[in-house]
């Protein structure tokens, strides 16, 4: 009746030791059962190494266990435990409950009781409660010995929390966390194991229900051997050093001490490994110096330097995580290939498994690398599992877009993927969702125009909505309201029925089968299970209370956010990837940590809990035990990184990435730093500096999909004629011969030779394609000037005809229609009803503007400003923005002479005014049409004035710049056409006056200092001041602004004292209007003509820091790169006023001599 420990550091032999010392008690023939000790996870391979050593004669009489295991076998032979075991999911969603029905009692954690998180968080403490052994009455006893205020308050609702968990739990379910207290009391009651020996190995740490184990088994078993990773004991009365790095184990040794004393256990004569296997020569690090110095000098200081070479460590500094795990797959291929290992001696760990499960799975496949993720997986996160959740969600979020497809693409609703496709394009244009999809007429012929092809497709798509809705409406009027657990539970059976999801699910598990996707296999055919055992657990938990189908969702949502399933290895030769503290217990002969950064490994100090460090502190003062707090946690850190980097015995490689996946920047850990110290030989290796592929010329020739990647870079240097291996000759005829690679080869060369550009397309072709039903060639100015800004682009949009997907949205398109439409309306209004501009104020703009707008809308029922609040309000802001634009604009021609003769006038309809037309070569003509938003006139010294104006939403400004290259000709156009319509519009010549842009806004005024009501106006009015070209014409330019002085307020025009124009108008003469008429004519017919003989060239215009491929929809569809061979841009360059007044006055000049 003793306990003996069994000291050794790191790779001394300890387990073996264990094993060892079980095969000896084997010898001796009595009957005493022989028990060994294991954390959970390592009872497995412990067993097969038992196997290994010892034979199978182990089995008859040596038992491998975890304490849990222990529980359960205690309890199959002496009875005990007659309820079963609560899963974490039935856990929390007890824990749900529980919050739930004593909220009322709760006020410190009131608030944040219904968070979705904080459930989990009171699981978290429950179980520390339970592991430590603290009982509900502990609790209670020491409130009154407690201070602090906010301790108080949690210890006191914690204990209202933990005491109502046990009562429910009492009723039907035993906690998992239970299991090793009613251990204690069978052993206390049986003999089980009195005269057995037992050996605890691989534990650094105890909770103190293990530790009271330890302490019955002791006093009924021959001996407990407990294996101490460490020195010898210190038997100095000194302090404990807390930085020593077995710190952690020397606490638990002291904690074991205590025990012993107290219960007068016998200590047997103590085993340092330490010092009899150094004798005897045994040791992990026998074939590798380099580990052994790192095992022994990493957490020494001072330390020592290793001065031999370093050929089984290796460290490498990756640009990210692909190109690290590349790496080490490479690295891996090569040691497979040395003959010395086979894949099961090598793991790969990291800190955070979550970030390097995917990129690992996929690259480990494309080089043919078995692997086994050792990580459970969350069971949130399978199809079946989303779907059920997304079935509530549409019903508590009104049939949402989010939600319904969502639940339509989790595969399993029967629904073809080309029909799924189909309905979300509609729903997405019109804005289906809440009472549209549950209406009994689907779908409203107001959604569409009255034409046979959309009727079908109304019929199609309302077939697919109503096959969608009918499951759902089912299930949603079933659960709406209040009702019991147990009916909303089989609700959800039921559901999953109708649909069939259990059936798909079994042809998934099939068809993975087929394909060899066994890990897929082994999920798949846990989800149904899972899924059918929590809803047990409700029904048996919470089956007849009554529950809103909300509430009961986040209880279930709490429930599968916690289910997890395991898997197990398929196959034994396979590399362990897995997290550093699930790594002891195996034999690694290769190990590669990845991930080493700072903050990741060692890990940085976690959040503390509900329980803070002080609170700790606090309760351990006055008797309460619970886990370390996060100070004591980093040190156990330290312990596990001195764990990790010593479980290798013969190769060691450390890496770490600079960047991760958003590609910020990463910094290495100090591990990295450490290492470089202690090994100052070892050469730190990256894709720049790869000592691998100096020493084995064939490392890139490893398994088909990554040698066939590394041959397409070897095509292209030899493209290049760069020097390529020859070895890459026989690669290449390799893949040629191989069917599965054949074509793929074949693409290689294409893709060598790839050019994105396409320059020109048959010219009859392009006449059809942008030619109207008669024929004609009718353009917009817009889409020529969309042609001058990209070729290509232009081509894609109007000659293919291709669309972005319709999305139900308020567009800066839309926003610019209803505020042309509202202006028009507003203009009407004033010329219908007589009123002088120069009376609108602001208010009475806003009465007009508002009346208009509630008007349209009111006409528009399907408007998308009717549809929701959002939309509304936005609706009002309208109102505030145009009255505000309308007020200025009043103020504006109140201020002058001009009068508004159209607004929103057509041209080239051939009702209100002809178009432009545009002689080409070959006798081919292009007619222009357009709407121009408004047209003033004026009547002075027996000539007839016009100034044209256009709105804009946007912040467009009059650029002659852009005018020169094509880019901005629309309002020279709406002038040219005016004028050579003038007989038939005005009746009458007519002489250019002012083109200009007005934007409408509401504009933010900023300043320094305070301001008046009148400088707020004044700054609005220079804010939204018409910007464009006016007529170098004094009188003219009064008539515009009869108050001006010195500048304008209303147009961009000022005079010097003299009377002259300042250089900073932008006014030009009559004659120079009609060269700009005449260029821009010129322009777009060279324009034209480029695009009608088929010049489609990927060709984006860009000007200073700004292109065009910014705004443009069809990016995806040129990929222009200008890394690619001829893709450039077309430079606009900024020219000075003269000089663009020069060239014009050449170009139109030139174009005239040649006619």
């Amino acid at each position: 009746m003793s306990i003996r420990f069994i000291y050794g550091r790191a790779g001394i032999g300890k387990s073996t030791w264990c094993i060892n010392s079980i095969a000896e008690n084997i010898k001796k023939d009595d009957e005493n059962k022989l028990i060994l000790i294991v954390p959970e996870q390592y009872t497995f391979n412990t067993e097969n190494r038992i196997l290994k050593s010892i034979g199978e004669s182990a089995l008859l009489r040596t038992q491998v266990l975890s304490f849990k295991k222990m529980a359960h076998e205690v309890f199959e032979e002496c009875g005990g435990r007659v309820k079963e075991i609560i899963k974490e999911s039935g856990r929390n969603m007890l824990i749900h409950k529980v919050l739930n029905e004593k909220i009322e009692s709760l006020e410190y954690f009131r608030k944040i009781s219904r968070e979705q998180g904080f459930y989990e968080i009171v699981s978290d403490v429950i179980s520390e409660f339970k592991k430590y052994n603290v009982e509900v009455d502990s609790l209670r006893n020491i409130e009154e010995s407690i201070q602090e205020s906010d301790l108080y308050n949690k210890i006191r609702e914690l204990s209202i929390i933990y005491e109502a968990f046990n009562e429910e739990m009492n009723e039907g379910y035993i906690d998992g966390d239970d299991e090793l207290t009613l251990l204690g009391k069978k052993l206390l009651e049986n003999d089980i194991y009195t005269n057995s020996e037992v050996w605890i190995d691989e534990f650094s740490t105890f909770t103190p229900q293990q530790l009271e184990i330890i302490r019955l088994l002791a006093r009924r078993c021959k001996r407990v051997n407990i294996t101490l990773c460490m020195d010898n004991r210190d038997n100095s009365n000194g302090n404990q050093d807390i930085t020593d790095v077995f710190n952690t184990i020397k606490n638990t040794e002291n904690k074991i001490l205590k025990i012993m004393k107290e219960n007068n256990i016998s200590y047997d004569k103590p085993i340092n490994l330490n010092m009899i296997n150094v004798n005897e020569g045994y040791n992990r690090f026998k074939n590798s110096p380099e580990l052994e110095h790192i095992e022994k000098y990493f957490f020494t200081y001072p330390f020592n330097s290793f001065n031999g070479k370093c050929e089984n460590v290796k460290l490498y500094k990756a640009n990210n995580i692909y190109d690290e795990i590349e790496r080490v797959a490479k690295s891996i291929t090569a040691l497979i290939r040395s003959g010395k290992y086979r894949y099961k001696d090598i793991s790969v760990v990291c800190r955070n498994i979550d970030d390097y499960e995917k990129i690992t799975s996929v690259i480990f496949k494309d080089y043919e690398i078995p692997y086994f993720l050792d990580k459970k997986l969350e069971l949130l996160n399978n199809p079946l599992i989303i779907l059920i959740t997304s079935a509530f969600e549409i019903l508590f979020k009104d049939w949402s877009y989010e939600s319904v497809f969502k639940y339509l693409k989790t595969g399993l609703t029967g629904i073809e993927n080309s029909y799924i496709d189909i309905l979300e394009n509609f729903v997405l244009e019109y804005g289906v969702k809440g009472y549209k999809w549950t209406v009994k007429e689907i779908i409203s012929e107001s959604w569409f125009n009255n034409n046979e092809e959309l009727s079908e497709e109304k019929i199609f798509i309302s077939e697919i909505m109503d096959e969608v809705r009918r499951p759902l409406l089912v299930f949603h009027n079933k659960i709406k309201g209040k009702h019991k657990v147990s009916h909303i539970c089989k609700a959800i059976y039921e559901f999953l029925i109708d649909i069939h999801a259990f059936e798909r699910i079994n042809e998934w598990i099939e068809k993975f089968d087929e394909i060899g996707l066994e890990d897929k296999v082994k999920e798949y055919s846990q989800v149904e299970e899972s899924v059918i055992d929590i809803l047990d657990q409700a029904v048996d938990v919470m089956g007849d209370k009554d529950l809103d189908s909300y509430d009961f969702f986040k209880i279930l949502n709490s429930g599968f956010n916690n289910e997890e399933i395991g898997v197990i290895p398929v196959a034994l030769d396979q590399v362990n990837i897995g997290d550093v503290a699930r790594i002891k217990g195996r034999d690694v002969k290769a190990l590669y940590i990845v991930g080493v950064n700072d903050g990741i490994l060692p890990a940085s100090k976690k959040e503390e809990g509900i329980l803070s460090d002080n609170d700790r502190n606090i309760l351990s003062d006055i008797g309460i035990e619970l886990a370390s707090n996060t100070r004591n946690k980093v040190f156990e850190e330290q312990f596990l990184l001195y764990t990790v980097l010593t479980i290798s015995s013969d190769f060691l490689m450390i890496s770490y990435p600079m960047a991760d996946f958003e590609g910020k920047s990463l910094r290495p850990s100090i591990v990295i730093s450490r290492i470089k110290k202690i090994l100052p030989k070892l050469v730190e290796e990256s894709d720049l500096y790869d000592l691998s592929s100096y020493k084995d010329k064939l490392n890139k020739v490893i398994s088909p999909i990554p040698t066939f990647n590394e041959l397409i870079l070897a095509m292209r240097k030899n493209c290049d004629e760069e020097n390529v291996e020859e070895y890459w000759r026989e690669v290449y005829k390799w893949y040629k011969d191989s069917p599965e690679y054949e074509n793929k080869v074949k693409n290689i060369f294409k893709g060598l030779d790839y050019s994105n550009l396409k320059n020109h397309v048959n010219k009859n072709n392009l006449r059809e394609l942008y030619a109207n039903e008669d024929g004609k060639l009718m353009f917009s100015v817009s889409r020529l000037e969309k042609y001058a800004e990209c070729p290509f682009s232009y081509f894609v949009q109007y000659g293919l005809k291709a669309k972005n997907r319709k999305i139900y949205e308020f567009t800066p398109p839309d926003l610019g229609s209803f505020v042309h439409d509202i202006l028009d309306l507003f203009t009407n209004r004033v010329k219908k009803e007589g009123i002088l501009w120069s009376e609108l104020n602001n208010e009475r703009c806003k009465d007009i503007v508002s009346n208009l707008i509630d008007i349209r809308l009111s006409e528009q029922t399907n408007s998308i400003l009717n549809s929701s609040k959002r939309f509304k309000y936005l609706s009002q802001r309208f109102k505030r923005v145009i009255s505000k634009s309308v007020t200025v604009m009043a103020e504006q021609i109140g201020k002058g002479e001009f009068e508004v003769f159209k607004t929103e006038f057509d041209f080239g309809n051939y009702k209100t005014g002809e178009a432009v037309m545009l002689n080409l070569q070959d006798d081919e003509k292009v007619y222009l049409q357009g709407r121009i938003d408004r047209i003033d006139t004026l009547d002075l010294d027996g000539q007839t004035y016009i100034r044209i104006i256009d709105y804009k939403t946007g912040a467009k400004k009059f650029d002659l710049n852009e005018l020169y290259y094509g880019l901005q000709m629309q309002l020279l156009v709406y002038l040219d056409a005016i004028i050579k319509n003038s007989k038939y519009i005005l009746e009458k010549q007519v002489v250019p006056g002012a083109v200009l842009y007005f934007k409408v806004d509401d504009p933010i005024i900023k300043s320094k200092k305070e301001m008046t009501t009148e400088e707020v106006e004044t700054e609005v009015l220079e804010e939204l001041k018409l910007k464009g070209l006016v007529l170098k014409d004094a009188k003219v330019v009064k008539a515009m602004d009869r108050d001006i002085e010195g500048y304008s307020l209303v147009i961009p025009a000022a005079f010097k004292k003299d009377g002259d124009f300042k250089s900073t108008s932008d006014v030009v003469t009559e004659e120079e209007f009609t060269l700009l008429r005449e260029y821009v004519n010129r322009k777009m017919i060279s324009l034209c003509e480029d695009m009608l003989c088929g010049d489609i060239k990927i060709e984006p215009t860009k000007q200073a820091n700004r292109s065009y491929c910014e705004y443009c929809d069809f990016s995806s569809i040129c990929q222009f790169d200008t890394s690619i061979k001829d893709n450039k841009y077309k430079i606009v360059g900024k020219k000075s006023r003269t000089e663009i007044w020069d060239n014009i006055r050449s170009d139109v000049k030139g174009s005239k001599e040649d006619n």
